[in-house]
């Protein structure tokens, strides 16, 4: 789960973080009972990259030009995603700028601290053209980030004195942060020299959803769109696509095989759900209700492979709320007859083959028959 920089800011200060400071709106009119320093920034807050390039962060050097950058952000779309918030906050007078992340490295199977002297910009960039100018550092669990080895990292960027002291603090910190709160990336970018200490200008925090049982004080995500969070309330995993052919599964690996084979033959997804392994009447039902309540949607395609499942309860989740746009269903395994025998008896055909129902899918969508 991705939060956006005031929230993850808040949970930089938390644990003592030197965080730039900030209030977030909702309406322009807001801007005029700020009690803030100018010049001020008004920054959208988007979980999107690239809201700079998109004009959503402006530098206003009086209220009522903060006002009119806040009027112009708020509402405005970067990269599909509405702005609903800004998050206006004094300007720092940044001398020189550093990069600082913790990120879960899958690759390697462990937490991986990245820094850089070039800060203020994406890291990929960075990477791409001058990876020379990143520093990793492979961190041992038992360990953490111990000052030693925060002191070392800081010293490859360059930093001495008091600011490498700071940097080796800042480090320690934002690792036990990481560790403490189940982060996949836990980010500083830039992480500033302001007068003459480190200010953490800007934040990111993303957090590993499998560990959200241990964290009942985490806020809602923003990433989930409605249907998405009925779903997940629900028990099922659903994912919104662009496409215009829903499409129902059970079990991760025959959900993306699905959407490859609807790809293949040149059907789009326009979403996924996967119903899991046992799945009741009752889950069946009402996946069908969530994966057609999307806008758009000119067909369904329901690929079920009876293992743990029951087709005949997968058949008469269908029967009792059956499909109310064109559907290609393809159920077999576990219990196939009774499944099929209860579609027919409903006046639905449902076929055997994989590749001939998602072609059938893909027709319907066209407008076939």
């Amino acid at each position: 789960m991705k939060l956006h920089e005031y929230q993850a800011k808040e949970v930089f200060a938390r644990y003592g973080l030197p965080v730039q400071a900030g209030v977030v709106i909702e309406r322009p009119e807001e801007v005029a009972r700020l009690d803030l320093r100018y010049p001020v920034v008004v920054k959208a807050q988007v979980l999107v990259g690239g809201r700079g390039k998109a004009g959503g962060v402006k530098l206003a050097k009086t209220p009522p030009e903060a006002e009119a950058h806040a009027r112009a952000i708020l509402g405005m779309e970067i990269k599909g995603e509405r702005v609903a918030r800004v998050l206006v906050a004094p300007a720092a007078e940044i001398l020189s700028e550093y990069y600082l992340a913790f990120v879960t490295d899958r690759a390697t199977r462990s937490a991986v601290a990245v820094a850089s002297a070039a800060g203020g910009v994406d890291i990929e960039t960075v990477a791409r053209t001058t990876p020379e100018k990143i520093a990793t550092l492979k961190i041992d669990p038992f360990l953490g980030c111990p000052p030693f080895q925060a002191r070392a990292l800081g010293r490859r960027l360059g930093l001495a004195g008091p600011l490498l002291d700071q940097f080796s603090g800042i480090a320690g910190t934002l690792y036990r942060l990481y560790w403490t709160e189940d982060a996949e990336l836990a980010e500083i970018n830039p992480l500033a020299v302001v007068g003459a200490g480190l200010l953490c200008v800007d934040a990111k925090l993303v957090l590993d959803d499998n560990a959200a049982y241990r964290h009942a004080d985490r806020p809602a995500s923003e990433e989930l769109t409605p249907l998405e969070q009925e779903a997940r309330s629900n028990g099922l995993a659903y994912v919104e696509l662009d496409g215009d052919i829903a499409v129902i599964g059970n079990g991760a690996g025959l959900v993306m095989s699905t959407l490859d084979l609807l790809a293949h033959f040149g059907g789009r997804a326009a979403n996924f759900l996967d119903i899991g392994g046992g799945a009741t009447t009752e889950g069946m039902r009402k996946a069908l209700d969530i994966v057609q309540r999307k806008p758009g949607i000119r067909a369904i395609f329901i690929n079920i492979f009876g293992g743990i499942t029951r087709c005949d309860d997968v058949a008469r989740g269908i029967v009792q709320d059956p499909p109310r746009v064109p559907a290609s269903i393809r159920l077999t395994g576990t219990n196939e007859e009774e499944g099929q025998r209860i579609l027919r008896a409903a006046g639905i055909t449902a076929g055997l083959d994989a590749d001939e129902t998602a072609q059938a899918a893909v027709a319907l969508a066209r407008g076939g028959r």
